[in-house]
């Protein structure tokens, strides 16, 4: 049965690869790999068979792969950038006492001796058949082909690679602080992306990621005593065991075979991850949505009831996103104990897992939520990781918000806050700025994540709920199975609603401008009231104002944002609204004359706390 989906997902894939809008195109690879793990040494052996497809306007004479591993050595661009950060990540030093009582940061990669580094090392490299030369350069690998390769044609690139898994720092590695034995990620030789900006062949230094579409034929020969997990649907299930063969039939494993070659297939994905431990407890579930749910953890009895509890979460959490976002298009997702924190893969992901219930759901729920936005939806995360972690971050609080039994009006509100405390620090740097650039981690933590997060809830306030709805659907559909680009979302939002968003997209992710709106001046007259605006901040936003009057009445005044060409519905429905005069952004200040005998009693700018003010204790004025 997964022999025929496999089939199907390739014919799925050539009809995805065409059916591309004008001028559209992607690259493809196809891996078979071989890889044999010596559980003692750490280190293990394999042959890959890559079948490169071009299919840009280019002709290609060079390829890139990238060489992760080698990250974790003494002397690597990741060990200098770990040194001379002002704010290292946590899990990647060591703190060190002085002399004088004072703390020091140490990095722990620089600390790894010869058998705790990790290693990639590239061998007998042939392009169809043919020798080629090879250039090692830090965590790329530059190939120089023997022939160019043309527009719209494939070639056959082969190679033997040998590797060493370090002592896990982040991410990938063995022997993490929960006890588990491998966690294989960024593990292979992996084909670097060629797009319409040319080669993404960036050093890894522990940020992001980005990859190139295709199927993965792999298989792993390890010691048999090993349960694992990961990407892709296991082939040969009922020669393995270990939780993964049909029910009731038997799995028998001659005494003397000391291992087994476990075989996976990965259909439409951009990497292949998995992990590995003798003492994984293996868990299966069965969704509505007829997605497998794949759950390996350490057989450690403080964590095996929180892992019990949270899988009928996961399953919640699945039918969740398939109703906000898109159907999730694979029949399985594994949640394996394995990661120093919590990392999105193909299909799967590694976490940490001895958390709280409701901790751990979160983590799960926004680690499921990247399978979405950033293993269908493959944005450049290294560019662009606002669209990968801020997207993820806006449904896994959404969820969250839904399975709780006390529900928030604005569940997004801790993104809000971080976002302005970033804003108001002097630290902020564009969302346009290359993942690896930011000066202190936490700016790029506060920016890719809750900046990101307010991007997509924001357009709540700029479109309304129902079109940010559909922008969700509408983007999925139009870009799953592509590399979707910022202009993509803005373009799938103004297609939606009509609005035009340009200067949006622009200030919120190209420049550091702030919101800032104020209540200048309430003056009343015999028969109105002048409300004046005025714009701080250098960006722009249509206007939600509510007047609240001392007989207890209140309305609403919407002000449209005239480069937005836009007007959204009353967000209040229970409240009388008037459409006023639009805002252009030139003007700093606006008057309003409001036509009552009423005396107000308070005016409220946003009072649903949906556009980004970086100031809003000026957006409230009240007669005492």
């Amino acid at each position: 049965m997964i022999k025929k989906l496999f089939s199907i997902s390739v014919l799925l894939f050539a009809t995805i690869a065409t059916a591309q809008s004008e001028g559209y195109w992607q690259q493809k690879v196809d891996y078979k790999m071989e890889i044999s793990m010596d559980v003692k040494t750490y280190q293990y052996n394999g042959k890959q068979e890559l079948l490169y497809t071009n299919n840009s306007q280019d002709t290609l004479r060079r390829v890139y792969y990238h060489l992760y591993n080698n990250a974790f050595q003494p002397g690597s661009e990741m060990d200098a950038r770990i040194q001379s950060i002002a704010d290292p990540d946590a899990r990647m030093v060591d703190k060190i006492k002085t002399g004088d009582d004072t703390e020091i940061n140490e990095s722990r990669v620089a600390k790894l001796k010869p058998n705790e580094i990790g290693f990639l090392r590239i061998s007998n490299f042939k392009q169809d058949g043919l020798s080629a030369k090879t250039k090692e350069v830090g965590t790329i690998l530059e190939v120089d082909l023997i022939q160019p390769l043309f527009p719209g044609k494939s070639t056959l690139l082969s190679l033997d690679f040998n590797g060493q898994v370090p002592t896990q720092i982040r991410r990938s590695g063995r022997n993490n602080k929960e006890g588990v034995e491998l966690s294989m990620a960024q593990w292979y030789p992996k084909m670097a992306e060629f797009d319409f900006e040319g080669w993404h062949a960036d050093p890894y230094i522990s940020r992001e990621f980005h990859g190139v579409w295709g199927n993965f034929d792999v298989k792993i020969t390890i010691d048999k005593n090993y349960v694992l997990g990961g990407t892709g649907y296991l082939q040969n299930a009922n020669e393995i065991g270990h939780g993964y063969q049909d029910d009731g039939i038997t799995v028998s494993v001659p005494k003397k075979q000391k291992t087994l070659t476990w075989h996976f297939l990965a259909p439409n994905v951009h990497d292949f991850t998995w992990a590995a431990d003798k003492e994984y407890i293996h868990d299966k579930l069965m969704t509505d949505e007829g997605v497998l749910l794949h759950f390996l953890y350490k057989n450690n009895p403080k964590i095996i009831d929180t892992w019990k509890k949270a899988q009928p979460f996961t399953a919640k959490i699945l039918t969740y996103y398939n109703n906000l976002v898109g159907k999730y298009p694979y029949q399985q997702y594994s949640v394996i104990q394995g990661g120093d924190g919590g990392m999105e893969y193909a299909m799967c992901t590694l976490v940490l897992g001895e958390g709280e219930l409701n901790g751990f759901v979160g983590l799960i729920a926004h680690e499921f939520g990247h399978s979405w936005f950033q293993h269908v939806l493959a944005n450049n995360e290294s560019k662009h990781s606002w669209m990968d972690e801020g997207f993820t971050s806006f449904i896994e609080d959404s969820v969250m918000n839904e399975l709780a039994a006390k529900k928030s009006s604005n569940p997004y509100s801790g993104a809000y806050k971080s976002y302005v405390d970033l804003a108001n620090s002097g630290k902020e740097q564009p969302l346009s700025t290359h993942a690896d650039r930011f000066d202190f981690n936490k700016c790029y933590s506060t920016s890719s994540y809750s900046k990101g997060e307010v991007f997509l809830a924001q357009l709540i306030y700029l479109l309304g709920r129902e079109n940010l709805s559909k922008t969700l659907k509408r983007y999925y559909t139009d870009f799953k199975f592509k590399h979707p680009t910022p202009n993509d979302i803005k373009r799938t939002a103004e297609r939606v609603s009509g609005a035009n968003l340009d200067w949006y997209l622009n200030d919120w992710t190209q420049t550091t401008n702030t919101i800032d709106y104020a209540i200048k001046e309430v003056s009343a007259k015999e028969n109105s009231t002048t409300i004046t605006l005025e714009r701080i901040g250098r960006m722009p936003m249509p206007i939600d104002m509510i007047v609240e009057y001392t007989d207890g009445s209140r309305e609403s005044f919407y002000i449209p944002l005239r480069m937005m060409s836009f007007e959204k519905e009353n967000p209040y429905s229970n409240l009388k609204r008037t459409v006023i005069a639009d805002w252009a952004w030139a003007f700093p200040t606006y008057s309003y004359s409001l036509p009552t005998t009423k005396t107000i009693k308070k005016v409220m700018l946003d009072p649903s706390g949906l556009m980004a003010d970086v100031n809003r204790a000026n957006n409230i004025y009240e007669v005492k």
